[in-house]
Formats: structure tokens, C-alpha cells, sequence
């Protein structure tokens, strides 16, 4: 039965790019897309034949693949120049987007750290100050670090005495980063410089004298953004030496794909090792006592069963939020002198809302839950006596409450879809919220709305999305829609405001975004039920949530397009090739579209827990009926799709995108254009220039215009400038 079974799937397979699948009823203008070689490659994937004819596209550096993506570019760009409309998105998106924003401040060392963007810096600049009411400070300006952008701010930390930044930055989009430090009395560098780091943060001893940090081994030049990631070590680097002498904390030579985070305790007496293993949503901890010298490093949670998020400790009694025994998070302290599982106390039960994050300020717990995908926060006791609730604005996303126990403000934000990200002061001791600063942007909320609706998949499962409009929606059909979703990794969407999405509703667009399987959205259950062998789940949730606008006549097929960046991607894919009639338009980003071989690129291995492995012949069988380069097919008509990569990609490589975008060319039998942006010197998307965004945004709408035939939005746009 077996061997039947795999000659079955093996004939499937085979038939994808020979068969046609649906006969087109729709004839266009034809494209000529550039001219693809095609190997002789297949793949025996545990008794299934599968061809992989554009595997030559994995090598981005040769000429050949280079004059690819240059002829692939071109016919891009030319197809996007002529798109009537794109220069007046793009002037209302630069309008928009320029307007004065800031991050939640953070306090350490006796001094306020906060960034700002005066609207169109490419990159946000860095500031400091010893009180809330002094002139600010400028540290740090990425901006000066290149000239077009391109090398961002990845990530910070000052040392516990105020005297030391410790920065890391990253070129071109890469995920590759360089510690850098910085004397903030003076604002220069000192020589310390940290390479090799990817996926750390920083953790500083509480004299300043040093910080750990996590990184690999150097790789080898021409292939470090595609060479497999593994082998993660913790170091310890003491100021003022190179990096050659920094000291192994700790290593897992025997667990090559262990990775690890380190922080510090606010008393600075312990070191908290955090063991994770892939993207999983469970680690292992293990601590230091950094008052003694020869301290070893003990284990305290070894059993990788859960989540143990580290809030604080109490001598040696740890807080922790975990998800063990508690679907939707709860808090736990743990005495390390007796860590045994019968030992431990429970601080705050689980409840019906999902438990996103805790800390602790003013000696009270502030624990950031979600409720239907919205944020609500409630502040307790440290013995977990609830006593109130933070009231916040509205229907939206709130983020911040970082602070030290003593402390009796925070600082926090809050954003929905139609409300520019305000932060807010909070006095603790007072339960009283005040503007710190609001962001001001050229539109009026008042003439859009958002409504939640509950639309039921395809098992009965009840499934939450976000509908965003222009008041007095009518439902006829008729409104062009971008649906988004994510759906993966435990990671929640939430209402939060975007300049990018707020010119897509003053062209007369419907935003939605819909709450998958998959996401933390309603805990770790929730997560789970869209992974490996149920991963069809987000899938069938994303299509339902489809079916729902167009029978609720939202909007109709010819006017409903989908779009979604890395996991995203995947699912735009997806949807793409298993209901390509569902949707006008698709505009995968960066997204995981091999879903056979994703696992053999940089840290592609760690997604398994989500995904699984085609190593495994079971995952296998769940992930070739889906994965969406394996399921494009011959004479089928799919919806106009624009592909969106970037060459310096070292997240979800390039060559995803490539071979994607070179198979739907080959198989498409519509008219629809099949097209592929590539960005260059860009990469996953994190410190992305504004200067790129606006332009691949604008090149996003523009294309949507044109595929949905958005007659009038160019119209719209201008008025919308001109008020």
C-alpha cells in the first residue's frame, strides 16, 4: 500500500508542468518574458522523482543568473513605467510618509534613549537626554553610515552605568551584523568591533566592563548570504580588547542547530541562558552566577516542552511567562534552590485571553495580553492580585512597558489602522497615561473605518479579520481589496497604522487583514494547528476569509488581490496555485516558495518546527502538495502576480523567488503578467531605506491599479494630495 501511495504522488508530481490544469477562457496581450534555461535536475525525494529544472537560479553569483535578474528587472520596470497613475502614488505616498515619528524611550544609566525620523530620512537617528524636559542629544545618525540608506541600525544596548552604546549594524538588508561602541559623553567610537553576529542581542554586565553577544564561525565571502547557519556560540567580550581574545561562555558542539540569547539580571548577579532550537516556540534555560568567578553555567529547564520567557528574578527565585500547562501563557516563579516542577508557584493563571508579554516596573507585574487579536493590559501585584486595567484609546496595538523594578514610569505605544503611533507616558504611581508624542500625518481618520468580522473555515474553526475602509462601504462587489496574511511561527497580527496601506484606502481600496492559524493570535493551540502536517489549515483559513468578502459582496474575484511577505509568501503562493480563480491579482513577498529544499540555505533549517522537512517522508507527502513552486501548472490561468525579492536576501534566499517566478512564466496561459522585482542591496526587509519603501510601494499599488482596473484612483490620489 505504501509503494502505491508513493507511485500516486510520484505520477502527480511529475504531471505538474505537463498537464494542463484548466483551460484559460481569458486571452490578453501576450508577455515575452526573458528566456529561462532548464536543466536535466530531479530529485528522488523517498521514492518520488521531482524535477527541478531552473536549479541553476540558486547560484546568485554567477553571470548568469546576474544577466537574469538584470533582464527579468527590466521587463519589470518597463511593464510598471507605463502604468498610468504610478508617479502620482508615489508623490502622495512621499507626502504621507513624510511626517515626524519616534520610538518608545527607554531609560538606562540615568539617561533617556529614544529615535527619530523627521519624516523621509532614509534611516531613524538615534537621541539622548538626562531628563524628559532637556534638548535632546543626537548619538547616533545611521544616516551618515552610507550614503543611499543601506547599512541600518539592527539593534542596541547601553550598559548598565550610562557610559557605553553598544550598536550593531547591518549592509544592505543582510542578516549578517557588526557590533560597534560607542563613548556616549563624548559620541565617538572606540576600537571595539564585533563581526560574524547574527540573531543576538547584547547583554552588558552591570559595570560596563564588557557585554555577551552570540555569533558563528566566519563563513566564506562569496557565499555567505546562502551558506547554511549552524554551530551558534555565546561569548563574552571585555572592553577594550580585540575579538580574537573574547571568551566562549557557552557552546553546543553536539546540538548544531542550538542557538542562544543571554541577558543579565537587574541585579546583575546572574546571567540567563536562553536554548532555543530553530524557531520552535520552546527553550531550554540555563543560568550563570556572575558573582563567582568560576561560576559554571547550571541547567534549569531542560525538558524543551515550552516556552519560558524570562520577566525578572528575586534573589534566586526566577519569574518566567511559559505556555507549559497554559496554552495562552501564564507567570511562574521557579526557586532555583529548588527548581523542581512540584516546586513551582504560580504567580498569574492562565486566562481567556492570549498572554503576549509581562514585565515588571514599580513592583508590580504590567502583562500585555490579546484579545481577539487587539491589545488589552492589566497590571498586577507581584503575588499576581490583579488591580486594574491600562485603559487605552481604542481598538488597536500596544507595545512598550520596558523599566526597571524601582521605576515608577513607563513608556509605551499605541496604533490601529487609522491612528498614527502615539506614545504615551504612564505613571504608575498615579494609573495615568499623558501623550509624550504624537505623530501628525496629512489625512483624516475620521473618513475611514474598521470593522472585525468572524468568517468560519473550512473545518468550522471561527477565524477573526480586520476590514478597513473608507466610510459608507458599499457592498456590490465592486471594491478592489487587498486581503493580508501571515499565518506562521507563533507571530500575531495586529492593528497597527501604515502610510503604505493609507494610500491604497484613499485610492478607493478595502485593506483587510485576517487573523490565521498559524499565529500567537489565540496561543500556542492556535499556533500549532497551522504547522507541518496541518499547515493546509492556514491555507484553507486565507481562501476562507476570500470566500467571505466575495459573498459578502466586499468585493468579487476580479477585483480581490492578495499579498504578504516571507511566511506570507509562502501563503500568497499557496493560495495562488490552489485557487488561482479566487484571486485577480498576487503579490508574493520575499516568501518561502521551495518548500523541498528551503531547509538547505543560511537559517532555512530552523523553520522545520513550523514546516517540517522533505527528509522526512511523511512531511514530505503534506509539503509537495503544497508547496507552491511544486504545484504551478501548465495552462493554467493565473492571476497577475508580481514577484518581490532582493539581492542581498540571507533570510528566504533569492532563488525562492527565482525559480517561482521562472516556472509561473513558463506555465502561465492567461494574459495576466507574471513579474519579478528585484531590489538591489536590500534584503528581508528590516532597515530598508524610505527611500526603497516608497518606491516599492508605489510600485505595489500601481501594479494593483492596473490588474483590478482601479479606473479613477489616479484621480482620487491627487485630490487626496491636494487637500
Amino acid at each position: 500500500m505504501k509503494h502505491l501511495k508513493c507511485a500516486a504522488l510520484a505520477a502527480a508530481v511529475l504531471l505538474a508542468h505537463s498537464a494542463s490544469a484548466q483551460t484559460c477562457a481569458v486571452s490578453g496581450p501576450g508577455i515575452n518574458y526573458p528566456v529561462t534555461r532548464t536543466v536535466d535536475q530531479t530529485d528522488d525525494y523517498h521514492g518520488v522523482k521531482v524535477a527541478d529544472p531552473y536549479r541553476w537560479l540558486e547560484d546568485a553569483n554567477s553571470d548568469e543568473t546576474h544577466a537574469w535578474v538584470e533582464a527579468q528587472n527590466k521587463l519589470t520596470q518597463g511593464y510598471l513605467s507605463q502604468i498610468p497613475g504610478r508617479d502620482a502614488i508615489k508623490t502622495r505616498l512621499t507626502k504621507l510618509w513624510n511626517f515626524e515619528r519616534f520610538s518608545v524611550p527607554f531609560k538606562e544609566g540615568g539617561r533617556y534613549f529614544y529615535s527619530r525620523n523627521d519624516g523621509l530620512q532614509n534611516q531613524s537617528v538615534l537621541y539622548t537626554m538626562k531628563n524628559l524636559a532637556d534638548v535632546p542629544r543626537m548619538l547616533l545618525d545611521p544616516n551618515t553610515l552610507a550614503a543611499d540608506g543601506t547599512v541600518a541600525l539592527a539593534g542596541l544596548a547601553v550598559s548598565p552605568n550610562g557610559r557605553y552604546l553598544a550598536y550593531s549594524t547591518a549592509a544592505s538588508g543582510s542578516d549578517w551584523n557588526e557590533i560597534k561602541v560607542r563613548d556616549i559623553d563624548s559620541g565617538k567610537d572606540i576600537e571595539d568591533r564585533i563581526q560574524w553576529v547574527k540573531f543576538s542581542n547584547t547583554a552588558w554586565l552591570h559595570d560596563g566592563s564588557g557585554f555577551f553577544y552570540s555569533r558563528y564561525d566566519e563563513p566564506k565571502e562569496a557565499t555567505k548570504l546562502a551558506d547554511v547557519n549552524y554551530f551558534q556560540k555565546l561569548y563574552f567580550h571585555k572592553i577594550g580588547t580585540p575579538q580574537s581574545a573574547d571568551t566562549l561562555v557557552y557552546d553546543r558542539p553536539d546540538h548544531k542547530d542550538w542557538g542562544f540569547g543571554a541577558e543579565v539580571t537587574e541585579d546583575g548577579r546572574f546571567l540567563i541562558i536562553s536554548a532555543s532550537q530553530g524557531t520552535e516556540n520552546k527553550n531550554r534555560v540555563y543560568y550563570k552566577d556572575l558573582s563567582r568567578k568560576d561560576a559554571k553555567v547550571v541547567p534549569l529547564l531542560e525538558d524543551f516542552d515550552a516556552s519560558y520567557n524570562f520577566i525578572g528574578n528575586d534573589g534566586m527565585v526566577f519569574w518566567f511567562r511559559t505556555e507549559r500547562d497554559a496554552p495562552r501563557g501564564r507567570i511562574i516563579s521557579i526557586d532555583t534552590r529548588k527548581p523542581g516542577v512540584l516546586n513551582w508557584k504560580q504567580i498569574v493563571p492562565e486566562s481567556s485571553n492570549t498572554m503576549v508579554s509581562a514585565s515588571i516596573v514599580n513592583n508590580q507585574l504590567l502583562v500585555d495580553y490579546l484579545s481577539d487579536a487587539h491589545s488589552l493590559v492589566k497590571v498586577y501585584d507581584l503575588k499576581g492580585k490583579p488591580l486594574h486595567d491600562l485603559e487605552l484609546p481604542g481598538l488597536g496595538s500596544a507595545g512598550g512597558f520596558g523599566g526597571k523594578r524601582g521605576d515608577t514610569e513607563t513608556f509605551y505605544s499605541f496604533t490601529s489602522f487609522t491612528t498614527p503611533t502615539t506614545i504615551y507616558r504612564y505613571d504608575l504611581k498615579a494609573n495615568k497615561s499623558s501623550v509624550y508624542r504624537q505623530a501628525k500625518v496629512d489625512f483624516d481618520p475620521a473618513a475611514f473605518e474598521t470593522r472585525q468580522e468572524f468568517f468560519t473555515s473550512r473545518d468550522g474553526t471561527r477565524v477573526p479579520m480586520f476590514i478597513v475602509s473608507k466610510k459608507g462601504l458599499k457592498l456590490d462587489g465592486s471594491n478592489p481589496t487587498y486581503l493580508y496574511g501571515y499565518g506562521g511561527f507563533n507571530i500575531s497580527l495586529t492593528p497597527s497604522f501604515s502610510v503604505a496601506n493609507l494610500a491604497w484606502l484613499e485610492m478607493g481600496g478595502v485593506y483587510v487583514m485576517a487573523n490565521l492559524r498559524g499565529g500567537g493570535e489565540y496561543g500556542e493551540s492556535w499556533h500549532a494547528a497551522g504547522t507541518k502536517l496541518q499547515k493546509q489549515n492556514v491555507f484553507d483559513d486565507f481562501i476562507g476569509a476570500a470566500e467571505w468578502l466575495i459573498a459578502h459582496k466586499v468585493t468579487s474575484p476580479a477585483k480581490l488581490s492578495i499579498g504578504g511577505g516571507s511566511n506570507g509568501g509562502l501563503l500568497v503562493g499557496a493560495a495562488m496555485t490552489q485557487r488561482p480563480e479566487l484571486f485577480a491579482a498576487a503579490i508574493p513577498q520575499v516568501g518561502v516558495l521551495d518548500m523541498l529544499r528551503f531547509h538547505k540555505f543560511t537559517i532555512g533549517w530552523a523553520w522545520t518546527s513550523d514546516y517540517g522537512s522533505s527528509d522526512n517522508a511523511d512531511e514530505f507527502k503534506a509539503l509537495v502538495k503544497y508547496s507552491p513552486l511544486h504545484n504551478l501548472k501548465k495552462g493554467t490561468c493565473y492571476p497577475a502576480t508580481m514577484i518581490t525579492t532582493a539581492d542581498h536576501d540571507d533570510r528566504v534566499v533569492p532563488a525562492h523567488s527565482f525559480k517561482f517566478a521562472a516556472t509561473a512564466q513558463a506555465d502561465q496561459a492567461g494574459g495576466a503578467p507574471i513579474l519579478i522585482r528585484i531590489d538591489s542591496k536590500a534584503g528581508h526587509g528590516a532597515g530598508k531605506p524610505t527611500t526603497k519603501q516608497i518606491e516599492e510601494v508605489a510600485d505595489r499599488w500601481g501594479f494593483l491599479s492596473r490588474a483590478l482596473k482601479m479606473d479613477g484612483a489616479t484621480e482620487t490620489v491627487k485630490a487626496a494630495g491636494q487637500q
